[in-house]
């Protein structure tokens, strides 16, 4: 369901990628919600760790869900069959300079870093008591499958796992036309077996603001007291589907193009490998 710096197990896992225009200066963005409950099996600090196919973060990308946070509940909700139960902006060419930035979001401790090579000298600056012991090939793999890509090492401790708030960050895409959420699965702290079969609980969400306004996708039921903020983030609109119930499939992540989700034709999924 996720990648983890030491032994844990991952379930209910709620991915969602919307396609539109910053609420502020109109760039295409893609925005990328996430949240699971996670059994921390390390006896220790963990952290789980999410590649996003974008260059650059900020902590200020990240978007607080504040009370809000059944923001993905509400978009399974909206998907979900009555029988299921559910748990361009143009970038420079020379970018800034890779760093690590340390911040604190909801009950995480958050590391992005433009090459997940400089996560290591930063990992001082995470308190102790979240700070994960990370095996070098782990950020082997990352820094090899993933390169130019934004990685967020989401530092917790026991108790804060249980109780995590959803990840919602906006960011601008390599390809604004296919939208991806991060599925690798490796529960170990090694890197993932590209080669396996892995089970999934997962139910995939995806959204776009030029989807047809008619009959497309089903509404979501969002709060009117909502902060304007966080509801310039959110979709009217999403589709999805649930991938679990003893399935298995190959390790990847999900992505789909975006003139198949404008189609509504969500068998166009793929399972994606790096």
């Amino acid at each position: 369901m996720c990648i983890s710096a030491g032994d844990a197990a991952f379930s209910g896992t709620v991915l969602y990628c919307g396609r539109q225009r910053h609420p502020e200066d109109g760039g295409l963005i893609h925005v990328l919600g996430y949240q699971n409950t996670a059994e921390n099996l390390a006896g220790g600090p963990n952290a789980m760790l999410l590649h996003l196919p974008t260059r650059h973060l900020t902590p200020e990308q990240f978007i607080s869900v504040g009370s809000d946070d059944d923001v993905l509940r509400r978009m399974v909700d909206a998907v979900a069959p009555p029988e299921v139960e559910t748990d361009g902006m143009d970038w420079m060419d020379a970018g800034p300079e890779p760093v690590v930035r340390v911040f604190e979001h909801d009950v995480y401790t958050v590391l992005l870093a433009d090459d997940p090579g400089l996560i290591p000298a930063a990992l001082h600056r995470v308190p102790w008591k979240r700070r994960p012991r990370l095996k070098p090939e782990l950020l082997t793999f990352y820094a090899e499958r993933f390169p130019d890509h934004a990685i967020a090492l989401c530092c917790f401790d026991n108790a804060d796992a249980k109780r995590a708030k959803p990840l919602l960050v906006w960011y601008q895409p390599h390809d604004p036309d296919r939208l991806t959420v991060p599925a690798l699965d490796s529960h170990t702290g090694g890197a993932p077996d590209l080669d396996a079969d892995v089970p999934v609980d997962h139910w995939v969400l995806f959204s776009s603001d030029e989807a047809p306004s008619d009959g497309w996708g089903a509404p979501v039921a969002h709060p009117e007291r909502m902060r304007h903020r966080l509801r310039s983030f959110l979709p009217d609109r999403v589709v999805g589907r649930y991938y679990g119930d003893g399935q298995t499939l190959r390790n990847g992540d999900f992505g789909i193009r975006h003139h198949d989700l404008l189609a509504g034709d969500l068998d166009r999924v793929e399972r994606r490998r790096p």
